[in-house]
């Protein structure tokens, strides 16, 4: 038996017999493709970098012609995001510089009083974020739990007119957004849904719905219907068959899916601008409508862009590896 699983010494490999799958020319396509799409990503970055650079700079960096590359970073353009500012008076100007020798100032209290400035309290801008978090996070899983629900019922039971269905569900984002607001502005003003959390989780739900539907049915069909049929013969319902053997291998689409839909919800701009006024307004008409004493402070738009860029990024990153496989491949294939 032991020399059954003694194995003798290794012998060399002849490196003469090896030959090369991959030819020059395919290595050099290969090479070529590469090229293009690191310089395409370094392309479709430039409007970010070019964001982050302004969001450090100061004002007259900002507007300077032709534009500083090589600059002194600040974080003045934040100072503007997060603070509500005024002109010193005299004597509080020389209160104010005489704490900034001693140090008993703070950071935003310094760059503030080298514009001549005092800061008067803090902005509006996380309060904005937050609404942005709280209505597209709970708009997104809305849509996601609904659109389940929806598609797994188009993919799996005979319904009556399902491609009219579908294509009804598809038809409410053909129409852009600015014909639709005027009405929605009209309807809301008369329920009392205007500058409200629940009326935009609610429109955001209802647009979301039928991009949630389209796509998580293509997910569901892909999942072999056998599986379903084993669980039944072993007893299942149809609820339990749903939540145990659908749920998790649909779980590439949902990721998917939910991607897609906070994207939405997170970057809109015309329903929040004309629909909310301030108990429920988003970031994205604040930011851009951000004004200073003198004029745009385009350094604070870059910073409060930045920042509302930054929690997006993040769950597009947790969920890289279910988004790029829910769109290349989908959930399963039989």
């Amino acid at each position: 038996m032991s020399d059954f699983y003694e194995t003798g010494p290794s012998k060399p490999v002849d490196e003469s017999i090896r030959v090369d799958k991959v030819s020059p020319k395919s290595r050099r396509m290969h090479n070529l493709r590469a090229i293009i799409v690191v310089g395409l990503a370094i392309f479709m970055l430039i409007p970010i970098l070019v964001m982050t650079s302004t969001a450090f700079k100061t004002r007259p960096d900002v507007v300077s012609v032709p534009p500083k590359f090589i600059f002194e970073p600040t974080i003045e353009g934040f100072v503007l995001l997060f603070t509500e500012r005024a002109i010193a008076p005299p004597n509080k100007m020389t209160e104010l510089l005489e704490a900034a020798e001693t140090g008993d100032l703070g950071l935003f209290d310094r760059v503030a009083l080298n514009s001549g400035q005092v800061i008067t309290g803090t902005s509006d801008y996380l309060d904005r974020l937050k609404n942005s978090l709280i209505i597209a996070g709970s708009s997104t899983i809305f849509a996601v739990v609904l659109g389940l629900f929806t598609a797994y019922a188009f993919s799996r039971f005979p319904v009556a007119g399902k491609d009219d269905l579908m294509f009804f569900i598809l038809s409410t984002r053909m129409l852009p957004a600015v014909v639709v607001t005027i009405p929605l502005f009209i309807m809301y003003r008369q329920l009392g849904m205007h500058d409200t959390h629940i009326g935009m989780i609610l429109l955001y739900t209802v647009f979301n719905l039928s991009l949630s539907v389209w796509l998580l049915k293509g997910f569901i069909d892909e999942i072999p219907i056998e599986y379903e049929e084993a669980a039944f013969v072993d007893g299942y319902t149809r609820m339990q068959t749903f939540f145990k053997i659908v749920l998790p291998q649909a779980m590439t689409g949902i990721a998917a899916t939910a991607v897609f839909c906070l994207i939405f919800a997170w970057n809109e701009y015309a329903f929040a601008l004309m629909l909310t006024s301030d108990t429920a307004r988003t970031a994205p008409p604040s930011i851009a409508t951000m004004q200073g004493r003198g004029g745009i402070e385009w350094s604070a738009i870059a910073a409060g862009s930045l920042g509302f860029l930054i929690p997006v990024v993040i769950v597009v990153f947790l969920l890289r590896n279910y988004l790029l496989r829910g769109v290349t491949f989908g959930a399963i294939r039989q």
